[in-house]
């Protein structure tokens, strides 16, 4: 296969995993990070660059999102939202950050290939990615793609499309984001 071929067929994959992502479960998402003071994301590996994606975008919205690990992160709060990218729901540290928010009583949102995992099950808000599992575990929508490129992949244009519907109820466009955008570059 030429690599627009495979191009081709990673749109189809995207767009079958997209049409199976419910729209409430998206809607509590948006909901929680507009209700919260504060909104905290994670993730390992790629998911979690995702995650900063996410955090980007948020920012260029006026919000106020930190990366978890990054130096300027402040302390997790009741009000806060956290928000997990995990394709397995079980990553270890993860998990333990997840427990830890619970605790500290902010909310938890799980995006995820198995919402009856540790994190999935932990979380107040959960959105379930349809895509093939890294561990080539058969959740019924099977990638093409190694690994957990799927998933990821849909978790990118998850928080776009949170991004979309943000801009959308608070009357944004990419104009009124511009003026946030870095300029030390």
């Amino acid at each position: 296969m030429l690599t627009t071929q495979y191009t081709t067929e990673i749109l189809k994959e995207l767009q079958r995993t997209a049409e199976l992502i419910s729209d409430n479960e998206t809607e509590e998402l948006v909901n929680g990070i507009l209700e919260a003071k504060k909104v905290f994301v994670a993730g390992a590996g790629r998911s979690g660059f995702m995650g900063k994606s996410f955090a980007m975008r948020m920012m260029h919205m006026g919000l106020d999102p930190y990366v978890v690990g990054e130096t300027v992160t402040p302390n997790l709060e009741q009000g806060d939202i956290f928000i997990i990218g995990s394709g397995s729901g079980e990553t270890q540290s993860l998990v333990a950050m997840a427990e830890k928010a619970k605790n500290i009583g902010a909310t938890l949102a799980a995006i995820t290939i198995f919402p009856e995992s540790t994190i999935g099950k932990l979380a107040d808000i959960t959105i379930q990615v349809p895509a093939q599992a890294k561990s080539g575990e058969d959740v019924g929508n099977k990638s093409i793609q190694p690994m957990g490129s799927l998933f990821e992949q849909s978790l990118l244009l998850i928080y776009d499309s949170v991004i979309l519907r943000f801009m959308e109820r608070k009357g944004m466009n990419s104009e009124t984001m511009y003026g946030r955008h870095a300029n030390l570059e």
